[in-house]
């Protein structure tokens, strides 16, 4: 089974809604790039399903691609820090509003994930997206843990980065042999 395959079944048709996004939002010529857990399954060396597909668009461009997936028959609602949109799978693409990300895109890169052709973030882009996701003590525990593995995943592919965490992180983390 290939990986488009798996994660299509794993998400009940996800592979045509991150597809159609990836189109979408091409063909607008939108800035933009996956973040989260889907940049982490990039750059890490062994990938995770995920159900969620984070991504950022360039400021100047979020109501234009919020129009664009709307006509492309994406469901929008509006949260505080997100838009999500659900297309016909089980997936949701989550539309990051925070100024955090807003530079992401700038950096972002080509990369192939489960199949799929996509726009990610850079590699400590990613890891300082993780690194913020797990400092927000307003998220569920159990997302906070994914995090620290997902950070754990990237030290682990990268040890590089291990210089890049925080002090009060670096005891949970181990740092990797050189």
């Amino acid at each position: 089974m290939t990986a488009k395959r798996f994660y299509d079944w794993q998400t009940a048709g996800g592979t045509d809604d991150v597809m159609r996004l990836v189109d979408c939002l091409e063909r607008a010529d939108i800035p933009w790039c996956a973040i989260g857990g889907v940049a982490v399954n990039h750059w890490a060396a062994e990938p995770m399903v995920t159900q969620d597909v984070d991504f950022v668009v360039a400021t100047e461009a979020l109501d234009r691609a919020v129009d664009v997936l709307t006509e492309a028959g994406f469901r929008p609602e509006r949260f505080p820090w997100s838009i999500h949109f659900k297309g016909h799978s089980r997936v949701s693409l989550q539309l990051s509003t925070e100024a955090f990300y807003h530079d992401f895109p700038t950096r972002a890169m080509a990369a192939d994930v489960h199949g799929i052709l996509l726009r990610v973030a850079a590699l400590e882009d990613t890891l300082q997206g993780k690194l913020k996701a797990w400092r927000d003590s307003a998220r569920r525990q159990s997302k906070r843990i994914k995090d620290l593995g997902d950070i754990a995943r990237l030290i682990e592919t990268h040890p590089h980065l291990w210089e890049l965490l925080p002090d009060d992180l670096k005891p949970q983390i181990e740092r990797p042999m050189a």
